[in-house]
């Protein structure tokens, strides 16, 4: 079975996913990682928007691997660096080319093969597993998704205002819903929850009951 949670930056999709798989047995792939991994690469080796193309020549050499709760590059935990502030903003080189999309992708089916699975991103239940069981697309206020990014960046150093991480998001908001190809899009058949004033296990707490209410459904079906 697969479960699929979409929506914006700080809607609260990576932390749902995370305990939504903990709480159901189910594997756990954050998708959002993989880019981050891939744009973090690019950095690393002091590429600019002007090689985004390259990119896309990179992604078959590296070994992007998660444990549920560490991402690994190459055999490096990179689950903080992936995070930091100049990752986040250089992430569209990765997310905006259709070349390293449809690598990624590839993979992320391939992850999901043979195991119960709850993925997150902005086109899972779209673009990536438009067949799945079940879907969600989690949305939240602007103001409530930037705050809660200001607190993450803050609780890790980072000295950011949360004026700029509202302007970053915004463009953020921009890109995601404009690019050609894995645009953010809420799919037909997902069920939208609005996470603003609800604590994580509030959430996963209603998820895991329409999981749960349609794996007893398959269940009666065989």
């Amino acid at each position: 079975m697969v479960v699929t949670i979409d929506g914006p930056a700080g809607s609260g999709k990576s932390t749902i996913a995370r305990l939504l798989a903990q709480r159901l047995g189910f594997a756990f792939l954050d998708t959002g990682a993989m880019y981050r991994a891939v744009t973090l690469a690019a950095l690393r080796r002091g590429w600019t928007e002007a090689e985004a193309d390259a990119l896309a020549e990179l992604v078959p050499h590296l070994k992007i691997a998660f444990d549920g709760q560490r991402t690994w590059l190459n055999g490096e935990d990179v689950s903080q660096a992936i995070r930091r502030p100049e990752v986040t903003a250089a992430v569209h080189l990765a997310a905006d080319n259709p070349h390293v999309r449809q690598r990624l992708v590839e993979l992320q089916r391939q992850h999901a093969q043979g195991k119960d699975l709850v993925t997150e991103g902005r086109d899972q239940g779209t673009v990536v597993f438009p067949d799945a069981e079940c879907k969600f697309f989690l949305t939240a206020s602007r103001q409530e998704r930037a705050r809660r990014r200001w607190d993450e960046l803050r609780r890790r150093g980072a000295a950011v205002t949360l004026e700029e991480v509202l302007a970053e998001q915004d463009a953020r908001d921009q890109r995601d819903a404009s690019r050609a190809i894995g645009a953010l899009r809420k799919a037909a058949d997902a069920i939208e929850i609005c996470t603003d004033g609800l604590s994580p296990e509030d959430v996963v707490a209603r998820l895991e009951a329409i999981v749960r209410q349609r794996q007893a459904a398959a269940t009666a079906a065989i």
